[in-house]
């Protein structure tokens, strides 16, 4: 299970969805709600996952949503 992050790029002006950790692979759209549509499909497609939906102005994360179920028995550590 990833981490999915939408976020706005200033410095290009659109939305942006990305795996968390990952520098270079990401989605690009003009509106948020696309993005949030690429991170729900991309967590589903990987068999579930946590979308972090950041604000535009200060990059702050304002919700939070789980996609699939959470693992059981998560690795320790």
């Amino acid at each position: 299970m990833a981490d999915y992050h939408v976020q706005y790029d200033k410095d290009k002006g659109d939305w942006e969805t990305k795996k968390a950790g990952a520098t270079r692979a990401s989605t690009r759209t003009e509106t948020q709600s696309s993005a949030i549509a690429d991170a729900n499909r991309l967590a589903d497609s990987s068999g579930g996952g946590e979308v972090n939906i950041h604000r535009k102005d200060n990059n702050q994360i304002r919700d939070k949503n789980t996609i699939g179920k959470k693992d059981p028995n998560p690795p320790k550590g």
